[in-house]
Parts: structure tokens; sequence; C-alpha cells
């Protein structure tokens, strides 16, 4: 007897293309037009299921919840769409769907997904001596992913929506590893609770461990009163660390302590400090070599890398440079709607963005000001490379000493910056110098990251 798949699917023309599919891979393909016929069917004879996401009645994700309920979560089951969306994707994967898939599907993709299940249901325990586990589970926060790469970012995210296991974000400065971090939180069962992020390439190291675990009166200098720290402030939530590869051996043995233990203890004090919070960290350092050097932890590490996710750079998904660039069109051209040309498009296209998301972003932003009208043309985007020159001009050699100094050690800190994705720590390499120095000197000349 074959082994029988499901396809629920009411456009007849599809649904009998992809039992066609299936018969030449050797499978016994049963479609029916709505999860309502779906779910009067005995669903225990079939391999898996796949259910298109627009359905008349109930639709995709009401009947992806409905068949994981009858079926005690054992039937894996893949979503179809033929309009990409990343909550949808997020959502489908929090219900527990097997995969989610894009119309029009090759053959490769329906091979790989019902091998992919097969070989997981041989080597499953039977029902009889094991309890059913789920297949897939979430998240929510815009990512914008057409790239395969990045749906790939989606679906881990909604496989961990149920799960407090402590996550480490991988990737390039500006690839967007914090809204990786608040997509994980808020699909997580304590997005009702705060999520507070703290960079510690952003913090000057004397200052980070109280920042993170708080400090009582008198711990130090201008310490008045008892301060909580991010630990405290995100109970019961979750604390993302970005740039954790930047933090000191001294307090990477601390934060160890507090992950091990799930206490803190407040600088000047001895009293331990229950706490609750989901951990996630990022980095865009290699934490392995960073451990052969003894730069890092190997402990620490262990515990940070439970699940690993590793975002994409730019470059390496050029499907998505379009619709971030629209999207973050439509953000800063405000009431005055715009759009790009399509050799505008192109030149982004053909763009390798060292800076990431992070500076398509800032190039978005920056040809919406400058643009004259409603339509963005070529010439009206500036890339890195292209930037101005900033050599000594007239204006600046009309300045005394001190000033042009001023002003040419401001230019070239806010290059460098902007250069780094304002990544302070990489900014201070390029410059040549420390960074508290960087810090110090931000201050005086009042350089401040844009928002974003």
């Amino acid at each position: 007897m074959k082994t029988k798949i499901l396809v629920i699917d009411d456009e007849a023309s599809f649904r009998e293309s992809l039992e066609e599919t299936l018969a030449d891979f050797g499978f016994e393909a049963v479609g029916v037009a709505s999860a309502e016929e779906a779910l009067e069917l005995s669903l225990s004879d079939f391999l898996m299921a796949f259910i298109d996401f627009e359905l008349p009645g109930m639709n995709g994700l009401e009947g992806l919840a409905s068949l994981k309920k009858k079926t005690k979560d054992s039937l894996p089951v893949v979503v179809l769409t033929a309009h990409l969306d990343s909550a949808n994707t997020i959502e489908a994967m929090k219900l527990g769907a097997f995969d989610h898939l894009t119309k029009p599907v090759s053959r490769a993709s329906i091979e790989k997904v019902v091998a992919e299940i097969r070989a997981l249901r041989m080597s499953a325990p039977s029902s009889e001596t094991s309890s059913s586990k789920p297949f897939g589970q979430a998240a929510d926060q815009q990512l914008i992913a057409r790239s395969p790469a990045m749906r790939d970012v989606l679906k881990a995210i909604g496989r961990l929506s149920n799960s407090d296991a402590t996550v480490l974000i991988t990737g390039e400065t500006g690839s967007g590893k914090e809204l990786v971090a608040r997509s994980l939180h808020s699909s997580s069962a304590r997005a009702s609770k705060p999520m507070i992020a703290i960079n510690c390439a952003a913090i000057p190291e004397t200052l980070l461990e109280s920042e993170l675990f708080g400090s009582v009166r008198g711990a130090f200098t201008g310490a008045s009163a008892d301060r909580k720290g991010a630990f405290q402030h995100a109970q019961g939530g979750t604390l993302f660390l970005d740039e954790i590869g930047d933090m000191s051996l001294p307090l990477q043995a601390k934060l160890l302590r507090a992950l091990q233990e799930r206490e803190i203890v407040q600088v000047g004090s001895a009293k331990p400090i229950s706490i609750d919070v989901r951990f996630i960290a990022a980095t865009h350092q290699n934490l392995e070599r960073a451990v052969e050097a003894k730069l890092f932890r190997q402990d620490l590490f262990y515990r940070l890398n439970v699940v690993q996710i590793s975002l994409p750079s730019l470059r390496d998904r050029p499907e998505d440079i379009q619709p971030l660039a629209e999207s973050f069109l439509r953000v800063h051209a405000g009431k005055q709607p715009k759009h790009f040309s399509t050799e505008a498009l192109q030149k982004l296209s053909r763009y390798a963005f060292p800076g990431n998301v992070r500076e398509l972003q800032n190039i978005v932003e920056r040809s919406s000001i400058m643009s004259k009208g409603a339509v963005i043309e070529e010439s009206e985007i500036t890339l890195g490379h292209e930037q101005p020159a900033s050599g000594l001009d007239q204006e600046t050699l009309k300045m005394s000493l001190p000033d042009a100094v001023e002003s040419l050690e401001r230019r070239m800190i806010l290059s460098a910056l902007d250069g780094s994705s304002w990544n302070r720590s990489e900014a201070a390499r390029k410059l040549g110098i420390q960074r508290q120095l960087l810090y110090t000197k931000m201050r005086a000349y009042n350089i401040v990251e844009p928002l974003s």
C-alpha cells in the first residue's frame, strides 16, 4: 500500500498538479477543497498534509490548528501561501507547522520537505512507547524576508516561541540582530513582560557591571541610593545583551554565575537576588575564535550557544533589498509618498552594503530628504563609496588651528562610526584610539547615534 499524503487546497488546478507530483514520487495523494473536509477524514492514515493559507470557511492557520489538535500534534503539516508575509510565516510556525512554502512550489522543494518528514516519522518512537511531540513551533515583529536565508530565520523564531532556551544571534554589524531578539521576545510567553536591551560595546566597562546587576547605596562614589540593574528590570521578561563579545573576562565570570544560578548580586552587596529572565545574546564576532584566543570564556560560550540563529549579511540576501528599501521609504517619506525609479532600485541591488540593513536604511533616509520630486532617481542615491571627499576645504583652511583640528576630528569620528554602523569598538579600532577615548570625544562633540 502506498503512503498517503493529504492535500488541502480550494484551487483545483494547483491541487491536482500537486497530487500528480506526489504520485510521481510514489505516494498516494488525497485532495480536498477545505479544512472542514480534511477534518472528516481518518488523519492517522496520512504521512503528512499540505494546506493552503487562503481557504474558504476555515482559513489555513485555523485549519492547521484544528489538524494539530485532532491528531494531538502528531501530523506534520506544511502551509502553502501565494503571498509572502513575515507575520504569517511566524504564526504558522508558532502553531506547529513543519514548514511554510511559497507558491508556486518547485518539485525539488516538495521532494525535500516530504523526504524530511518521512525520515523524521521513521526515526520517531511509536505512540505506544512515547507521547507525541510537536514538529514545529514562535514570534513577531515585522521582519522583511523574501530570501530563503531570512525565511529560515523566521521559521527558527517561530519554532522557538514556546521555549525559554537561551539564544545566541550572530551576524555582521547592522544585519538586524536586535530586531530578531525583539521578535523572539514578542512571540514568546514572556511578551507581556519587559524586554531590556543592553549594548555591551556602548557602555564603558566601569559602568557595565552596575548597569547589569544594579548597585546599593554607597557601593561607589555617587551611589546615593539603591539602583536596580537590567536583570531586575527584565524580571519575568527577556534580557538582550548585544555585542556580548566586547564584555571583559571578569564580567563574563559574573554573567556566567547569573545564568547558572539564576541569581545576581548587586554591586556593593552580598545578598543574592533570584531572577527569572529569558536570556538572548548577540555578537558580530566569532566567539569560537575569541575562546581560542582566551578573550572569551569557553564555559560562558557553551551557556550562550544553546540555540544559535545566524543572520545573513544583506549582500547574501539580495532578494530583500528592494522590499526593505521600499519599506524604509514609506517610513521616511512621511506625508509625501515617494517611490524609487527602476534604475535607482537596480543601483541599490548592485551595491554590496558593508553596513548591511542599517546602511540601507541610512541611504534611503538620506535619499528621501535630498530628493526633489516624488520619484527618487538613480543620481539621487549616494552609496558609501560615492561619499564626498572629507579633505580640507576652503572653509576649514580659514579656521584657527584648534577649530580646524576639532572639525577634522569630528568628521573622522563620524566617518568611522558611519562606516562601522555605529559599532563603537569597531570605530575605535579604525581610528586607532581606545574605546573610552572615543566615548569622551563623542560627548565633547555632542555626537549622538541617529534614530533608526
